[in-house]
């Protein structure tokens, strides 16, 4: 069921190297299946949302092309739609469109491959560097998202990442090169980074990224990748 339906500039996904000046229909289903606690959209993540709406695949399908270029997958965690976007991404592609997933990265192999096979961009997040902090935080594991990170850069896919960045929980500067060094090793120095702002949101009331910590951690990244952009600010 959709939670939303809106056009958006591509870069707002964020996706800022690939069809840079397009348009998408952004859509995505009520639910995740991760469980962070600062959760920037929680309210339809976390809970049921108050409005939802069925689109059968042709008919969104349909719209995506009347209205954009392409069809995005956002808002909370597109893999929990498995079946729905394996029906609907053919269908826009047959009609000449592209299709992105901004996904938190936390599916298994099989069917990320086929998820790979019907889409043309990612943004996936990496939400920090240690399993201690995807467990408690995130309800989740790192190897999981550093495993589908890797199998979207072999693919022929266009990959970007996002780092949502939190005072006191994913800042450390080590962490940060480490996270750096990896990203550079495995899916190259020029793959696209957003370090984004995070805001105090759902269960977690810590005041918001300040900007000049933003600022330092994009210059620390920078040391190791080519595209790193500010986001949220």
């Amino acid at each position: 069921m959709c939670v939303g339906l809106a056009v958006d500039p591509i870069e707002k996904k964020p996706i800022y190297d690939f069809r840079r000046g397009s348009k998408v229909l952004s859509t995505g289903p009520n639910g995740c299946n991760l469980t962070c606690l600062y959760c920037q959209n929680w309210h339809i993540s976390q809970q049921e949302s108050t409005y939802v709406q069925y689109l059968d695949p042709a008919e969104l399908a349909l719209l995506a092309m009347e209205r954009s270029d392409g069809l995005a997958f956002t808002y909370t965690e597109p893999t929990i739609w498995y079946e729905y976007i394996m029906d609907t991404a053919p269908l826009v592609k047959a009609k000449d469109g592209f299709v992105v997933m901004v996904s938190n990265g936390y599916v298994n192999r099989e069917p990320l491959k086929d998820l790979i096979g019907v889409t043309d961009a990612w943004n996936i997040d990496l939400k920090g560097w240690s399993n201690d902090f995807y467990r408690k935080v995130c309800g989740g594991d790192l190897e999981t998202v550093k495993n589908s990170i890797k199998m979207v850069a072999e693919s022929n896919c266009h990959l970007e990442l996002t780092w949502l960045l939190i005072p006191g929980h994913n800042d450390d500067p080590k962490l940060i090169n480490d996270a750096a060094l990896w990203i550079k090793e495995t899916t190259g120095e020029n793959t696209t980074l957003h370090v984004s702002r995070y805001f105090p949101r759902y269960r977690m009331t810590i005041p918001a990224t300040p900007i000049p910590l933003l600022e330092k951690t994009v210059e620390l990244f920078r040391k190791q990748l080519r595209n790193v952009y500010a986001g949220n600010v």
